[in-house]
């Protein structure tokens, strides 16, 4: 059994993000796949919100060590300042002198094979590059999200530091990892002097496990509403819902929704207030609805009840896929991607034989999607759900096989002369 060091800002009981599952998974996945995890993370303090609810996943035999860390806002603020230095390349930065510490002693412990950082958050970077660098065994970098990006982030210190963080992972780590195709790209043309075998992409996924016991909440009865569900979060920006609330008010002109028959509910979208403005500008209210977190497996559950599923995905994030799609395309209902066309989150879609897209930004082209889902038939599924074959492709244990395949390669590499 070899073993790979973890290093994961986003691990249990920290909630709140995607991050957490991909992580997860992987640390369940890879024992069986020939592969021990040993996980560095941050202690509970850091995080702003923690639950219990996915602590159960992790598997008993697998060591995991909150390291030291602070969350600089909340612990080290006086009057709700703080100097800019204690929050670069983010707020956590005071992990890394835990986060070193707790992986040198677990490298010495466990004989780990491969060192494995994860992104968000840079400090994640930070402490991977430092245990590379202490040991020499190989690193794997994990980008879940690009780093150093046109205007993000906004202070020219911080970006800059991002950025020397960036460059010294591609050029350091054996492997940069992906998970979009397109992001992939991006980082093959801005390091054009990196061997392209060096960059991979595994993709986020669903965890079969986590839908169990949700498969009853299907069938459950409807309220007499047809329900369409947005889960997680609302970006301004990368997932702006102007467009979308702008399409539902010129179907409730023609007559074709209405209070009594639909509703688009918002499931912890953490910018409830601009919802909740955007649908009395435009008159709709009373169409949909702002509902606050639950945990992660009644998430589950009500997607599994919805009448359809909603993702939005700007043209400004077209090299990135929101984790929730993977566990749109498992629940079996129908998907609606609010996406461009051209983009990473359409690609998915197509290959999972979804085919109901409409870009964003374009109010017109959302409302004939909702017109014809509103006016589909029973047995009209074919351009709306996933096939059992492109779900199964797309869920964490095969994602962890991808990996186990990548760690394979990287160590292997090593031992040879």
């Amino acid at each position: 059994m070899k073993r790979v060091l973890m290093v994961a800002f986003h691990f249990p009981p920290a909630t709140g993000s995607s991050g957490i599952q991909r992580t997860l998974r992987f640390v369940q996945h890879l024992p069986s796949l020939g592969w021990e995890p040993v996980v560095v993370t941050a202690h509970p303090r850091a995080h702003e919100r923690t639950s219990p609810d996915l602590l159960r996943d992790v598997p008993a035999g697998v060591k995991v060590v909150p390291a030291f860390a602070l969350d600089t806002a909340r612990h080290l603020a006086v009057g709700g300042r703080y100097p800019g230095f204690l929050a670069r390349p983010d707020r956590w930065q005071s992990w890394r002198y835990g986060g070193v510490a707790a992986g040198l002693s677990l490298m010495r412990q466990h004989r780990c094979d491969v060192v494995w950082s994860t992104y968000p958050i840079a400090t994640a970077h930070v402490i991977g590059a430092a245990l590379h660098r202490r040991t020499g065994v190989p690193w794997v970098a994990d980008f879940r999200d690009p780093m150093a990006q046109d205007g993000y982030p906004s202070d020219p210190i911080t970006w800059r530091m991002f950025k020397a963080i960036e460059e010294g992972a591609v050029r350091d780590a054996t492997r940069s990892v992906f998970t979009t195709p397109g992001a992939a790209q991006v980082y093959r043309e801005r390091y054009p002097g990196v061997p392209q075998d060096r960059f991979a992409v595994i993709e986020n996924g669903y965890d079969e496990e986590s839908f169990s016991g949700t498969e009853g909440a299907a069938a459950a009865p409807a309220n007499g509403r047809l329900t369409l569900v947005h889960s997680g979060v609302v970006y301004p920006s990368e997932r702006d819902p102007t467009q979308l609330i702008q399409a539902l008010a010129l179907l409730k002109t023609e007559g074709a929704i209405g209070a009594g028959n639909f509703c688009l509910r918002f499931r912890a979208s953490e910018h409830d207030a601009l919802l909740d403005e955007l649908a009395r500008t435009h008159g709709v209210r009373e169409l949909i609805e702002l509902e606050r977190a639950v945990p992660y497996r009644d998430a589950l559950a009500e997607m599994m009840r919805a009448d359809g599923l909603v993702v939005m995905q700007a043209s400004n994030c077209n090299a990135q896929i929101p984790a929730k799609i993977y566990e749109y395309l498992r629940a079996g209902r129908p998907v609606l991607g609010l996406t461009d066309p051209v983009g990473d989150t359409a690609q998915v879609l197509r290959r999972a034989g979804v085919s109901s897209i409409a870009p964003l930004d374009s109010a017109p082209a959302i409302a004939d999607l909702l017109r014809r889902f509103v006016r589909r038939g029973a047995g009209d599924a074919t351009t709306w759900v996933a096939g059992p074959d492109a779900v199964r492709q797309v869920s964490r244990q095969a994602r962890a096989v991808e990996l186990a395949r990548l760690l394979d390669e990287v160590s292997t590499a090593r031992a040879q002369p």
